[in-house]
């Protein structure tokens, strides 16, 4: 019975978590139109910053609650499940197009920050403040390459002139509200993901790298995968990398700046493979600059592989 509670609490914090990303972002975004801030400027860092919260909300509850394994799990699970499985998925479905400076410079500088998190966290076993502010630095270079790109055109405005504008109350409602439920929504994921896992004897590493990374992720899952199926693939691999990027700069590093993280050894592999994934991703489109539906099996195959040695460690981790 209290198993049931416990799933049940999982997915309805899963639900609280990105319903309130959705309108938190949504009324910040619009008061922020309304002050007069540029779409650009909105896009860059409201929106932007928006598309991470349900797995900031997770990783800075559970670190703060001393379950860190589930904090660094969430970010590596996240950003292995976002290349293997969701990019997998869209690819195999059809054929994603892959712009040029993502292949030259976005996932060059993914496999960059990521190498640069396993070493921080790996050489001590802890990422703390000051190794946060360094993965703060690696964030505002790179906001600031996207507002380059953007004003050379590279990046688009959406715009909204077809939508009815919403009274200010609402969207200060909404902010509130959306807040709200992603403060609760990542103190249920967190509470009920560390209860199911100590019901089944399971490492709240494992829960982190797979369950509570694949809810935080289900945004990115839907949006990618129906893009795909709607013949509407053309900014998959961006977002998907954007994603991966402020995954571990803005939650890994803004978590860190709250409260020092532990980062255990046995986080070794789960970084090589995150590590591994962005390798795998540059290599299936650095020819063609596209992904196919090779690449695509070749990449769940490579999650497949992965997810057997979650389930097995004792076996596979002895040989390593």
């Amino acid at each position: 019975m209290q198993l049931a509670i416990n799933i049940g609490l999982l997915v309805l914090g899963f639900v609280l978590l990105m319903k309130g990303a959705d309108w938190f972002v949504d009324g910040a975004a619009s008061i922020a139109d309304r002050l007069g801030i540029p779409q650009l400027v909105i896009g860059l860092t409201i929106v932007a910053m928006g598309t991470s919260l349900p797995e900031a909300a997770v990783s800075i509850s559970a670190a703060m609650k001393g379950s860190a394994a589930i904090t660094i799990g969430n970010v590596l699970g996240s950003n292995i499940l976002n290349v293997l499985v969701i990019l997998g998925l869209t690819s195999v479905i059809c054929v994603i197009p892959v712009q040029k400076s993502t292949v030259r410079y976005e996932i060059p500088f993914t496999i960059l920050v990521t190498v640069v998190m396993a070493a921080l966290g790996l050489m001590d076993h802890v990422v703390n403040r000051l190794e946060g502010g360094i993965l703060w630095a690696f964030m505002i270079l790179y906001l600031l390459y996207l507002l380059k790109m953007a004003k050379n055109g590279n990046a688009s405005e959406e715009e909204e002139t077809d939508k009815k504008k919403k009274p200010i109350w609402l969207l200060i409602l909404m902010i509130i509200v959306g807040a709200v439920m992603i403060v609760k929504g990542s103190d249920f994921t967190v509470d009920a993901a560390s209860a199911i896992a100590a019901s089944f004897g399971m490492e709240e590493r494992f829960i982190g790298l797979t369950i509570v990374a694949l809810g935080t992720s289900l945004p990115e899952l839907v949006t990618s995968v129906t893009a795909g199926i709607k013949g509407k693939p053309d900014i998959a691999v961006g977002n998907i990398v954007g994603s991966n990027i402020f995954n571990i700069l803005f939650v890994a590093g803004t978590t860190a700046l709250i409260t020092p993280v532990t980062y255990a050894s046995n986080f070794f592999i789960d970084s090589v493979a995150a590590i591994a994934s962005a390798v795998l991703l540059f290599l299936c489109v650095v020819k063609n600059h596209r992904l196919g539906r090779l690449g695509g099996f070749l990449m769940l195959v490579a999650y497949a592989g992965y997810f057997i040695y979650l389930l097995q460690p004792s076996f596979l981790q002895g040989l390593f």
